[in-house]
């Protein structure tokens, strides 16, 4: 079933009925776990979002826990999280319930630590893990098996001389599962002389200083990177502190921010400690002081060989760049602080290229960033396989959403290059040689964006930056403007290739694996994204490949959690329609047949131009056997497979992300799944094909219901031979009907969805 950290998501039908049949109507029920969730700020609920819970009563066979759920699932709630609510409700049948479904798991519960030690010593690694009766251990040594090593606890003989780590990782197993606990380095040094270091002896003081900070004296915008080794047994632990105050999340031996300003100037020092032991660092002063940029004059690549805004539009507008002094943020509410007119985000997802390698991670981190931002209040539009000219109308869009003081979001995961400093984005139909006249350039985006006289202007561009060498044009992207509000967030460094984490379908780019963790944090955007470098800089897969670099000319404190205060109220009703425009998912209906057969029709939604329409019988006639309600006669123009229309099951779609959706569908249905919604040249018109046979008669009877946004219409009844190419398996295509009941859906953008992505372990460019 899965362990502790999955969501809510994971959880079978079966126990999602059951957790619904214990808490819809029970005094400690779905209102009282809604209110416990809360209490952690990501999970709390609006309520309005309570009120639509409330509403699913109203509903045949609706759920107000169910609703809860998939709201909690949307969120990353993990079956940890949503048990520890139960049991602070004082629930205990809940908490059997959930404990039943994940008793048989692996859970690592003590992980093997890394360590840097002096040669000669004997160290120690521990894992621990709970789960089923008869777990076993074998310890590995990079590939191999450490001979005998069938213990929680391995210990290493560092007689060695120094030289590179060696790699540590333990397997533990019960029959056919497994779970591996986290890799552990050994790094073997040579105790350095008094003067180099503390003075003190491991074998004395069982803790060492060898490395100690330095001082230094920086720009606005330049790397600080402090650090502070040491060695003891046990392992040694780091706090990080500035004007003697801990620098929250600075626990590991080096201590770095990606972007610097001048509120990080001050004293730093660094606590080292273990079990038996604390030692102090020297103090050293940083000094940030601001930095002018002459007319023209490009960032050069500074000492360390490190990567920093390398042929930056951004940072070069054709003037002197703005100087950023911050100072202490307002109160909230108060009349100084920053805030938004609006927030509007179009995200992008490219992966099944006509020309071009395949890609997984863009389904999994679109749905990832969606749900976040929604959170924020961001009006998303989120898209799956854009050819050119949807890209281009897709921006078109975005750009009507925006005004002045809105701040304006762009993601985009797929294929792409940079050439000359300018970022192209390439679309699913780009030939095998494409140029930039095949492509959407992001810098010509931002001018766009530019003229709407945005709050904020934020790309995030989780591609390649490799050279294009079949575009050999220069780009003439044309003088920007000095706006100061400009972020932009590359996945990888310039000439570098962005990588995907993987494994079967499901797929995390390391972009946003890391990114999810900061986003809903109230922290100015540049810092937020300088943890997410931090983050990202501690995976071992793609330590020297890729790494995150910011580009920015932000001058003030601008972050995602800025409240949204509108400048007009015609204003906001005019983006307000045209959102809505594009965001309407029909409401569910019944159809009531000539032959007495009821049939519901509801529709679920997983990105803008992705959608899910699902059938059920509800209600037939004794005399009738067999019934089966399908979807015919959709539209030419959309991208819809017939493999995964009227399919008995949501897992049977083809899609991995089944479980972001599923919740809220009812059991015994037939889905078909609609993509390639924004090439509708109208509204959506189908037909619903019930097809049913009378006790004692070998064949089958046809009415079908047009379903299109002109009239109610009305339905017609045919017979249908046994075994014909329209049995039950059968699927048509057909003209658009243009009679029947009314399905509002905008023929650019289609429906939003709801989300929850996975976490995962292969490494793939």
């Amino acid at each position: 079933m899965g362990d502790w950290s999955l969501s809510i998501s994971s959880l079978g039908e079966e126990v999602v009925a059951q957790l619904c049949e214990l808490l819809d109507t029970a005094s400690r029920g779905w209102r009282k776990l809604a209110e416990v969730a809360g209490a952690e700020k990501r999970f709390k609920c609006s309520e309005e979002e309570l009120e639509m819970c409330s509403l699913k009563v109203l509903e045949p066979l609706g759920s107000p826990t169910q609703s809860l759920l998939q709201l909690l699932a949307e969120r990353e709630c993990s079956l940890r999280y949503l048990w520890g609510c139960l049991h602070r409700m004082g629930h205990t049948q809940a908490c059997q319930l959930l404990n039943s479904a994940v008793h048989d798991v692996i859970r690592i519960t003590v992980q093997p630590e890394s360590q840097v030690v002096a040669e000669g010593t004997r160290v120690s690694l521990t894992c621990w893990a709970a789960g089923p009766p008869g777990l076993t251990y074998q310890w590995f040594c990079g590939k191999q098996e450490v001979p005998g090593a069938t213990a929680p606890e391995l210990v290493v003989d560092t007689a060695a001389p120094p030289g590179l780590p060696q790699w540590y990782i333990c397997r533990v197993s019960c029959g056919a599962a497994f779970a591996f606990s986290r890799w552990a380095h050994i790094q073997v040094e040579r105790s350095r002389s008094p003067e180099s270091a503390s003075g003190y002896c491991p074998s004395m003081a069982g803790l060492q200083i060898l490395q100690q900070p330095q001082p230094c004296r920086l720009a606005e915008g330049d790397p600080l990177v402090l650090e502070c080794r040491a060695l003891g047994n046990p392992p040694p632990q780091y706090q990080w502190f500035r004007n003697r105050r801990p620098v929250e999340g600075a626990r590991g031996p080096r201590l770095q921010v990606q972007l610097v300003t001048t509120a990080e100037r001050g004293t730093y020092s660094c606590r080292v400690f273990n079990l038996f032991h604390e030692l102090w660092s020297q103090e050293v002063d940083v000094e940030i002081g601001p930095r002018l940029f002459a007319s023209g004059a490009p960032w050069q690549e500074g000492d360390g060989g490190r990567c920093r805004w390398w042929h930056c539009p951004i940072a070069v507008l054709g003037a002197v760049a703005t100087i950023s002094l911050f100072a202490d943020s307002p109160e909230p509410g108060s009349p100084d602080q920053l805030y938004a007119t609006d927030k509007v985000a179009l995200l992008v997802g490219n992966m099944h290229y006509l020309h071009h390698k395949d890609l997984r991670a863009p389904m999994v981190d679109v749905h990832a960033l969606s749900a976040l931002l929604r959170q924020l209040d961001f009006k998303v539009v989120s898209l799956l396989d854009l050819r050119r000219d949807e890209m281009q109308m897709a921006v078109d869009e975005f750009l009507l959403l925006l005004d002045k003081g809105v701040y304006g979001l762009l993601y985009y995961a797929g294929h792409g290059y940079e050439n000359f400093g300018t970022s192209f984005m390439v679309p699913i139909d780009a030939p095998g040689s494409y140029t930039s006249a095949h492509c959407l350039c992001v810098q010509h985006v931002l001018q766009r964006m530019q003229r709407r006289r945005t709050g904020l202007n934020i790309f995030l561009l989780d591609m390649c930056r490799k050279r294009n060498l079949n575009d050999d044009v220069l780009p003439q992207v044309g003088a920007l403007e000095v706006t100061a509000n400009i972020v932009f967030g590359y996945a990888t460094c310039a000439d570098a290739e962005a990588y995907e984490l993987s494994q079967g379908e499901l797929s995390n780019g390391v972009f946003v694996t890391f990114l999810k963790r900061w986003l809903l944090e109230d922290e100015k955007i540049t810092v937020l994204l300088d943890k997410v470098a931090e983050d990202m800089g501690t995976l071992e897969l793609t330590r020297g490949r890729q790494a995150l670099e910011l580009r920015s000319n932000l001058s003030e404190r601008r972050a995602l959690t800025d409240p949204i205060r509108s400048l007009g109220r015609a204003e906001t009703s005019a983006r307000n329609l045209q959102w809505a425009k594009a965001h309407v998912l029909p409401e569910s209906r019944h159809l009531r047949f000539d032959c007495g057969v009821t049939v519901q029709l509801g529709f679920a939604a997983e990105f803008s131009n992705i959608m899910i329409i699902y059938t059920r019988i509800l209600a037939a006639p004794g005399d009738i056997t067999e019934c089966v309600a399908k979807l015919t006669d959709l539209p030419e123009e959309l991208d819809v497979d017939l493999k995964y229309t009227n399919r008995e099951s949501p897992e049977e779609l083809g899609s991995p992300l089944v479980p972001t959706w599923s919740l809220t569908c009812p059991s015994c249905c037939l889905y078909s799944r609609l993509c390639g919604l924004q090439r509708l040249q109208q509204e959506l018109t189908f037909t619903v094909c019930l097809q049913f046979r009378y006790r004692g008669v070998a064949d089958f009877v046809e009415e079908r219901r047009a379903m299109s946004s002109s009239s109610r219409g009305t339905g017609t009844r045919s017979r249908v031979p046994t075994g014909s190419a329209r049995g039950p398996d059968g699927v048509s295509r057909r003209p658009r009907c243009h009679r029947g009941q009314r399905v509002q859906l905008c023929p650019v953008f289609g429906p939003n969805r709801p989300h929850l992505p996975q976490n995962v372990p292969r490494l793939e460019p």
